[in-house]
C-alpha cells in the first residue's frame, strides 16, 4: 500500500492511461471504466448546454425591444420552455454529478471504479435516450408549456408535451441509476484510513445530492406518468374541466422541484470546498460543519416545496410553516459561505483560473441567496411572484452559481482526466468575462422585477426597454466568455503542455496518480490521511507540479 503522502510526478511505468488503454468508437461507447463515461457524460452535457445557450439568445435577441422582433409569440413560447427544459434537466442536474462526479469520485476515494459499473453505463445510456426522447419534441413542433409543465395547460394544449415529458421521465431513471451508484461506492468503497470526516467536502456534497436523487425523483416519474396518462385517456387528474385538481400537480412537482434545486447546488458546494483550500492553500475551515451542512441542506430541502404556492390558496397555517422552514436553509448556506471566507484569510491564495470561478461562485451565490429571503417572505412574495425578480433569483443561483461552480470544477479537474495544462491567460479572461457578461444579464432583471415586469411575456411596455437591452447586451458577452472558454480547453488538447500529477497544490487522493489517470487508477490502494493536510506540498516547477515531501524534509 501506498500512503497518501506519495505524489505521483510521472505517467504510469507502461505508458498506459485510461485514454489510450483500448482505441475504437466501441471501446467508448461500451467501457465500463468510470473515468470515459464521464467525459461521454461531459461531452453530451456540453452539447446540451450549446442547444440551450443558443435558445436563451433567441429569447434575449427577441426581448431587445417591445413588440415582435425576429420570431411570433407562439415561438417564444415554445423557445424560452425549451431552454429551461434544455438546461435544469439536461445540463445542471447532471452537470457536476453525472460528468465530474463521476471522473473524479473513485479517484478521491482512491479505488478502481464506481461500486456498480455496469450500472453506470445504463445510467448514461438512459440520459442520452431520455435527452433525444425529449428534443424529439422540436421536430413535432415544439412544446410552449415551460419547463415547470404546469396543468391544466400542459394537459390540454396541442403542443408536443409527451415527448419531451416522456423524455424527463427517462432521465429520472438515469439520475436516481446514479445516485445509488454514488451512494454505495462511498458507504462501502472508502479507503484505508478514509473515516467519514476524513472523506473529502466533495464526496460529502455528492452523497447528500445522491440521497436527494434517489428519493425525490421518484415522486416526479410518477407526476409525469400520471399527466401522459391524462392526456392520453383524460381521466382527470390534473384537469379541473374533467375532474382533476391542477394545484395538485403543483404540490407533487414542487416536491420533487425544490429538493432538485439541491440537487443542483450541493455538488457545487462540494466542488467550492475543494477549490478554496487547494487555492488558498490551507486546510479547510470548520470541517465538520461544511459536512454537516450538505446533510442538514438535503433534509431540509424536502420540507420548503410549499414556498412555490405561496398565491395557491394554500392556509394561512400552511403559508406561515413553508415560510419558516425555508428560512432554515438559510442557515447551512451561510455556515458555509462563511467557513470558505474564513478559509481564505491569511491563506496563501493564487488567482488561478479555477479560484477565479470559486470567487464570482462566492459572490454570485450570495446575491442569490440573499433575493431568496423577499421570496421566502409571504408579504414581498405576493408582490414579486412570477415577476422578472424570480427569473434573475434562480439564474443567480443556478447558473450564476451551479454552472459557475461547475466551469470552476471542470478547470480543476482539466488537467488531471486530459493531461493537458490549458492557457491561464485565456482561462482567467473567460472567468472574469463570464462574471461580467452574467451580472449585465441578470441584475437588471431584479430591477424590472421590482417594478412589475412579469416573466415569461412576449412584449412589455416601452419603460422597460432599458433592462431588456442591458440583459441582451449582456447575454451576448456571455456568449463570448463561453466562446473563449471552449476555445482555451480544446486548444489544450492539441498544443497544451504536459499536466503533472499535481498542477495545483491539492492534497486529496486524486492527485495523487499520473494526469492522466492509469485504466486501473491506482497500483495500490492508496491509505489516506486528511485530505486538506498541505503540511509538506511545495511547489517544484511547471513539469513536476506540486510534491508532498516526507515529513522532516521541508524548509
Amino acid at each position: 500500500m501506498s500512503s497518501h503522502a506519495n505524489t505521483a510526478n510521472h505517467a504510469h511505468p507502461n505508458g498506459d492511461n485510461f485514454l489510450t488503454h483500448s482505441h475504437g468508437l466501441r471501446s467508448w461507447l461500451f467501457t465500463l471504466d468510470h473515468k470515459r463515461i464521464g467525459i461521454m457524460y461531459l461531452i453530451a452535457i456540453l452539447t446540451a448546454f450549446l442547444l440551450g445557450g443558443i435558445f436563451a439568445l433567441l429569447v434575449r435577441t427577441e426581448l431587445i425591444a417591445p413588440g415582435q422582433t425576429i420570431m411570433t409569440p407562439d415561438t417564444y413560447n415554445k423557445m424560452f420552455t425549451l431552454h429551461g427544459a434544455v438546461m435544469i434537466f439536461l445540463v445542471i442536474i447532471p452537470g457536476i454529478p453525472a460528468a465530474l462526479g463521476n471522473i473524479v469520485l473513485p479517484l478521491m476515494l482512491g479505488a478502481k471504479d464506481v461500486a456498480f459499473p455496469k450500472l453506470n453505463l445504463l445510467s448514461f445510456w438512459l440520459y442520452v435516450f431520455g435527452a433525444l426522447f425529449a428534443l424529439l419534441s422540436i421536430i413535432l413542433g415544439g412544446v410552449d408549456t415551460g419547463w415547470t409543465f404546469y396543468t391544466p395547460y400542459s394537459a390540454t394544449t396541442n403542443t408536443a408535451v409527451i415527448p419531451v415529458v416522456t423524455g424527463a421521465f427517462i432521465l429520472g431513471f438515469s439520475s436516481i441509476f446514479t445516485g445509488l451508484n454514488f451512494i454505495v461506492t462511498i458507504q462501502w468503497m472508502r479507503p484505508p484510513g478514509m473515516t467519514w470526516f476524513k472523506l473529502p467536502l466533495f464526496l460529502w456534497a455528492i452523497y447528500a445530492t445522491a440521497i436527494i436523487q434517489v428519493l425525490a425523483t421518484p415522486v416526479l416519474g410518477v407526476t409525469l406518468l400520471l399527466l401522459i396518462g391524462e392526456r392520453l385517456f383524460h381521466h382527470g387528474i390534473f384537469d379541473p374541466a374533467i375532474g382533476g385538481d391542477p394545484v395538485l400537480f403543483q404540490h407533487f412537482f414542487w416536491f420533487y422541484s425544490h429538493p432538485a434545486v439541491y440537487i443542483m447546488i450541493l455538488p457545487a458546494m462540494g466542488v467550492i470546498s475543494e477549490l478554496i483550500s487547494t487555492f488558498s492553500h490551507k486546510t479547510i475551515f470548520g470541517y465538520k460543519m461544511i459536512a454537516y451542512s450538505s446533510i442538514a441542506i438535503a433534509i431540509i430541502s424536502f420540507l420548503v416545496w410549499g414556498h412555490h404556492m405561496f398565491t395557491s390558496g394554500q392556509s394561512d397555517l400552511a403559508n406561515m410553516l413553508f415560510s419558516v422552514l425555508t428560512f432554515l436553509v438559510a442557515i447551512p448556506s451561510a455556515i458555509k459561505v462563511f467557513n470558505w471566507v474564513a478559509t481564505m484569510y491569511k491563506g496563501s491564495i493564487h488567482l488561478s483560473t479555477p479560484m477565479l470561478y470559486a470567487l464570482s461562485f462566492i459572490f454570485l451565490f450570495g446575491i442569490g441567496g440573499l433575493t431568496g429571503i423577499p421570496l421566502a417572505t409571504l408579504a414581498t412574495d405576493v408582490h414579486l411572484h412570477d415577476t422578472y425578480f424570480v427569473v434573475a433569483h434562480f439564474h443567480y443561483v443556478m447558473m450564476g452559481s451551479a454552472f459557475v461552480a461547475f466551469l470552476g470544477g471542470l478547470h480543476y479537474w482539466w488537467p488531471k482526466f486530459t493531461g493537458k495544462m490549458y492557457s491561464e491567460t485565456l482561462g482567467r479572461w473567460s472567468a472574469v468575462l463570464t462574471f461580467i457578461g452574467f451580472n449585465t444579464t441578470f441584475f437588471p432583471q431584479f430591477l424590472m422585477g421590482i417594478q412589475g415586469m412579469p416573466r415569461r411575456y412576449f412584449d412589455y411596455l416601452p419603460e422597460y426597454t432599458s433592462y431588456h437591452v442591458a440583459s441582451t447586451i449582456g447575454g451576448f458577452i456571455l456568449a463570448i466568455a463561453f466562446s473563449i472558454t471552449a476555445w482555451c480547453l480544446l486548444h489544450s488538447l492539441f498544443r497544451g503542455k504536459p499536466a503533472p500529477a499535481n498542477p495545483w497544490g491539492g492534497a486529496t487522493l486524486e492527485w495523487t496518480c499520473p494526469s492522466p489517470p492509469p485504466h486501473t487508477n491506482f497500483d495500490e490502494t492508496p491509505i489516506a490521511g486528511d485530505p486538506y493536510d498541505m503540511t509538506g506540498i511545495e511547489y517544484e516547477g511547471e513539469e513536476k507540479g506540486w510534491v508532498r515531501k516526507p515529513a522532516g524534509t521541508t524548509a
